[in-house]
């Protein structure tokens, strides 16, 4: 059976940890060829070293400043000798507390990574893997090209305890969608994928307490892992280019809401 993620070039953000480690590792494992971004390079240095460095081109750097952004593709067509047909929107911050509890001074840095970054990486991908069909001369459905956005439960249900964090991925999870709906006909898969408690460093950044944490995972665990997701997420740029999964919900089992 053929894999379509085999030989393939991803960009993938927010890398060095959690669900975007994972994905990256889960990619290596299955053929791909990678071009990592994150905010610490000495980290990304380390994965790159372990999956193998002919694999895996490292960009540090914020993820939603242009000059990165266009770093990436320009990576993949320097390092590989062809286009990126592969995005994974993943960096983003966490923020505890609701609009009357959280703390004001977070919102606009944790806007500008979580909305404004990750919209303007979504334009950048949709650029290039439009120009790439429109220049390989190669049949959309020969050749899969998918952008996939990491949304959260919290930006489909409302939730009080975080509720300015979820405000933002309410906006990323409508972007994803009007993007699928603007370019998947013209041959790019846009995937939202909605995950539901994972744990990872995104707590403690967040902000989130380690008691309701744990109180948490004791009453719905066990809890989701980056490794959950990252299988999800290559079985869906594994299917063959004219099949689209296009949203995916992920909870813990025990996990009743959000």
């Amino acid at each position: 059976m053929h894999d379509w993620l085999e030989g393939r070039i991803a960009i993938i953000t927010g890398a060095s940890a959690g669900i975007g480690e994972a994905v990256a590792r889960d990619f290596a494992h299955r053929g791909a060829r990678l071009v990592l971004n994150a905010r610490r390079e000495s980290r990304l240095r380390e994965i790159a070293e372990d999956l193998g460095p002919e694999r895996v081109e490292i960009v540090p750097g914020d993820a939603a400043d242009d000059a990165v952004i266009d770093r990436l593709f320009a990576a993949a067509r320097t390092r590989f000798e062809e286009e990126a047909d592969l995005v994974v929107v993943n960096a983003g911050r966490g923020l505890n507390g609701s609009v009357t509890t959280s703390d004001t001074a977070e919102w606009e840095e944790m806007i500008r990574v979580n909305l404004l970054g990750a919209a303007k990486l979504m334009r950048a991908a949709s650029h290039n893997l439009l120009a790439d069909i429109e220049n390989s001369g190669v049949s959309w459905q020969q050749e899969a090209r998918d952008i996939v956005v990491l949304g959260s439960t919290v930006g489909r249900h409302v939730s009080p305890f975080s509720s300015m964090y979820g405000s933002t991925k309410f906006a990323v999870n409508s972007l994803a969608e009007a993007l699928r709906r603007e370019i998947g006909p013209k041959g790019v898969r846009v995937s939202l994928i909605e995950p539901g408690f994972v744990r990872s460093e995104f707590q403690g950044v967040a902000g989130y307490a380690e008691d309701w944490f744990a109180e948490v995972v004791d009453r719905i665990g066990p809890v989701l892992t980056p490794e959950d997701c990252a299988e999800i997420i290559s079985f869906i740029v594994s299917r063959p280019p004219a099949v689209h999964l296009s949203d995916a919900l992920i909870r813990p089992t025990r996990q009743d809401y959000p």
